[in-house]
């Protein structure tokens, strides 16, 4: 469904400029954050400066898509606290608008801001398809599972006009190539008939995100993502297609939603999910900031007790990076929701481990482009 006051501009990609300033009045409805900061890598300290031109109604923030020119598609990581290899992102910054989002300052990278620019100056890759294609055509490619949806959400709402996901999905099933799929959005759905196909075969995983059932939390620290009772759905659909879905309590937040675990894997239990996992809250970089003025401003009376959760598991800090420790934390705390997942988890019968992915199944399809088939 198109949200009222958001229009989309697309521009072509080339070169992007230096992050704006959030303009004076400016209305900021159902985003994650009102402020903009600037990345570690600029030099300079902006600050915006009200010189009395600003108009008399608020200007609302807009959503623009520009489109970038690519010659890969396919990242690699070598993280050993990471089950995959290589992952793909039709999307660059995320609409959803997550305010914890651990995604955030990648768009520094682009010299955008972490914050409302993330959210509202997106970057879409349409030659996704056709670059995936004739990267998995390579003599000298090995396949393994693609991760899909690592870095920003694949089915975020621009997604329902640009269809990038859906066309990376056709590539990998006609190529028999295995994948695994994160994502908060329940527009997933749309692609059920792929994802069954793939997922009978032993080529396909589906993870939905349930942060918390607390709809008017949900809308407050995810404003655009679909609601609790949606993903809910949405897992209910998939499986009854037959895809296997993994519900993600991801990330659990110490002090403010810890105490929904057993509820949301109940809940996922009962719509289908057949595995669970779980990751504690990240807040690299800029991403601390945002989080603390979003406490400050929606829970203020969990403020203290969530960054000193969360300070007792990254050693007198908001975060740690250090591989092993970043998803989980540690500490007291942190040991109790880890063994409370875990007790829930078999209780309501979430399977140990699934069987890998197959791999064999993989072939460059005949018929192409640039070759014909001779059948």
């Amino acid at each position: 469904m198109r949200r009222m006051g958001v229009s989309r501009v697309l521009i072509p990609f080339y070169i992007v400029a230096m992050p704006d300033l959030p303009p004076p009045h400016l209305r900021t409805r159902a985003r994650g954050t009102e402020l903009n900061p600037e990345t570690r890598f600029d030099a300079h300290v902006r600050e915006a400066v009200d010189d009395g031109w600003a108009p008399d109604e608020p200007r609302l923030a807009q959503t623009e898509v520009r489109d970038e020119r690519i010659r890969a598609i396919i990242a690699r990581n070598t993280s050993p606290d990471i089950s995959f290899d290589r992952s793909i992102n039709p999307y660059r910054g995320c609409e959803h608008g997550c305010v914890y989002c651990f995604a955030r300052p990648s768009h520094g990278y682009l010299g955008m801001s972490p914050g409302l620019d993330f959210e509202t100056k997106l970057i879409a890759r349409p030659e996704a398809p056709a670059v995936l294609d004739r990267q998995l055509r390579a003599k000298g490619y090995r396949c393994d599972v693609i991760a899909l949806g690592t870095n920003t959400d694949p089915y975020q709402p621009i997604e329902r006009e640009r269809r990038i996901m859906r066309g990376v999905l056709e590539v990998l099933q006609r190529f028999r190539h295995p994948l695994t799929i994160a994502t908060k959005g329940a527009m997933v759905e749309r692609d059920v008939d792929i994802l069954a196909e793939m997922s009978g075969a032993g080529l396909a995983r589906v993870g939905i995100s349930v942060t918390t059932l607390d709809t008017c939390l949900a809308r407050t620290m995810e404003p655009r993502v679909p609601s609790p009772a949606r993903r809910l759905k949405a897992i209910e659909t998939l499986a009854k297609a037959g895809v296997e879905v993994r519900v993600m309590v991801s990330p659990v937040v110490p002090g403010l939603t810890d105490h929904e675990i057993e509820g949301v894997l109940s809940a996922a239990r009962n719509a289908g999910a057949v595995a669970a996992s779980w990751i504690m809250l990240r807040l690299p970089y800029e991403v601390s900031g945002l989080f603390e003025d979003w406490l400050e401003r929606h829970a203020p009376g969990r403020s203290a007790k969530v960054l000193s959760r969360l300070r007792e598991m990254h050693g007198g800090a908001l975060y740690s990076s250090e591989w092993g420790h970043r998803m989980r934390g540690e500490g007291l705390h942190a040991e109790l929701i880890g063994r409370r997942f875990d007790l829930a988890r078999r209780r309501l019968g979430f399977a140990e481990g699934l069987p890998p992915l197959r791999r064999e199944l993989f072939a460059v399809p005949l018929g192409d482009d640039r070759q014909a088939s001779l059948f």
